[in-house]
């Protein structure tokens, strides 16, 4: 069976429960897991990159290169 079919399956179990005690123990295994996945695949980025994404942004504020944050709320709720 391939992920996305256990994925689906999995979602199917889970909708069944009736007992708020396994759903919150599946919710702290999922954040626990979820937090150490991340803490395994960080990288941060280098002084390097990080000046250079501050020089870009500089770059873009000074030639209008913006978003209001309004109108990217706007943006946001058509996805909805």
């Amino acid at each position: 069976m391939d992920l996305q079919s256990r994925k689906i399956e999995f979602v199917q179990e889970f909708l069944k429960l009736q007992s708020e005690e396994i759903v919150s123990q599946l919710e702290k295994i999922l954040r626990k897991s979820n937090k150490s996945f991340l803490q395994d695949n960080f990288v941060p980025m280098s002084i390097e990159e990080f000046n250079s994404r501050i020089d870009k942004s500089m770059e873009d504020s000074a030639n209008g290169r913006l978003i209001e944050s309004t109108e990217l709320e706007a943006k946001i709720e058509k996805w909805h």
